[in-house]
């Protein structure tokens, strides 16, 4: 049976097919690597590598290996990840979208915490998907068509986007009609482009050139701040549009292309604490569809 540190730097040095990579990773060197992979070579009578110019590249042998010590890696994290969780009945860790999270989830996390004073609640935000079997996340909010096929995850609603801005933008004088956009200062974002509802619009314009915001949040703040027009989704502005922070332009929206979903490992998603969350999700749903 091959050490463990072998089969580590192994593994490391076949994702990354680089043994500097895999030093970087595992906090050895460059040789101690080598080392680690030759004397596994060595134990196995096999070559698992090749030189390929100046990078490696997996023989068969080193290929089938790599896909069943993968494999065997991510069994032991989930196994890890259940006992965790099991010791840990009592936190839920939800994974959210910066942009949501700030603009949807945490103003309405009061009333969660407050009809759930046992459990203590962990929101972790950020870009990326979280990986389940490698995290300890109990549950996710994601933005979606919902094909997560090892997962389970249930539809919480669809979202439509549409022209917003401040009151005090351009001294007051709000355009009235879909031509008056032409020579105005429109906000953009990354990933939310303005074409489909100029399409909509009938209106012949290009994507402003303007300044792009990675992130939503800072793309409506901007606009709060009068800098522009921004092309914004309903959910993320309910709450200014009804303080008067923004402004609706016009009456045409579009719907999204991706809906919000809550997505989980099948194993929790029958767990006390995630159908509490599931139950509350429901009822700042069924709250915000009634106004």
């Amino acid at each position: 049976m091959p050490v463990f540190s072998a089969l580590r730097a192994f593994e490391s040095a076949a994702r990354h097919n680089s043994f500097s990579r895999a030093a970087l990773e595992l906090h050895l060197t460059h040789g101690a690597v080598g080392h680690q992979v030759r004397a596994l070579e060595a134990s196995l009578g096999v070559q698992l590598f090749t030189r390929v110019g100046r990078g490696l590249a997996l023989t068969p042998e080193g290929r089938m290996l790599a896909e069943r010590v993968r494999a065997a890696w991510l069994d032991i994290a989930a196994a890890a990840q259940d006992i965790s969780r099991r010791a840990n009945a009592g936190q839920l860790t939800i994974s959210v979208l910066p942009s949501f999270a700030a603009r949807w989830l945490v103003p309405r996390l009061g009333r969660f915490i407050e009809q759930n004073p046992d459990l203590q609640l962990v929101v972790q935000t950020g870009s990326q998907l979280v990986d389940f079997s490698r995290e300890a996340v109990d549950v996710g909010l994601r933005m979606g068509n919902g094909n997560w096929p090892d997962l389970w995850c249930e539809r919480l609603f669809g979202d439509v986007y549409f022209p917003v801005c401040s009151p005090a933008f351009n001294q007051g004088k709000l355009p009235e009609k879909y031509s008056e956009l032409t020579g105005l200062h429109l906000l953009n974002s990354i990933g939310e482009p303005w074409m489909p509802w100029f399409v909509a619009a009938g209106l012949d314009m290009s994507e402003p050139r303007s300044v792009t915001y990675g992130d939503l949040h800072s793309l409506l703040q901007a606009a709060k701040e009068g800098q522009g027009i921004a092309l914004a989704r309903q959910t993320m502005v309910a709450d200014d549009l009804q303080r008067g922070a923004l402004v609706r332009l016009f009456s045409l929206s579009i719907p999204s292309p991706v809906e919000y979903y809550l997505v989980c490992p099948p194993a929790l998603a029958r767990t006390g604490k995630v159908q509490r969350f599931r139950a509350w999700l429901r009822e700042e749903i069924k709250a915000q569809e009634s106004v």
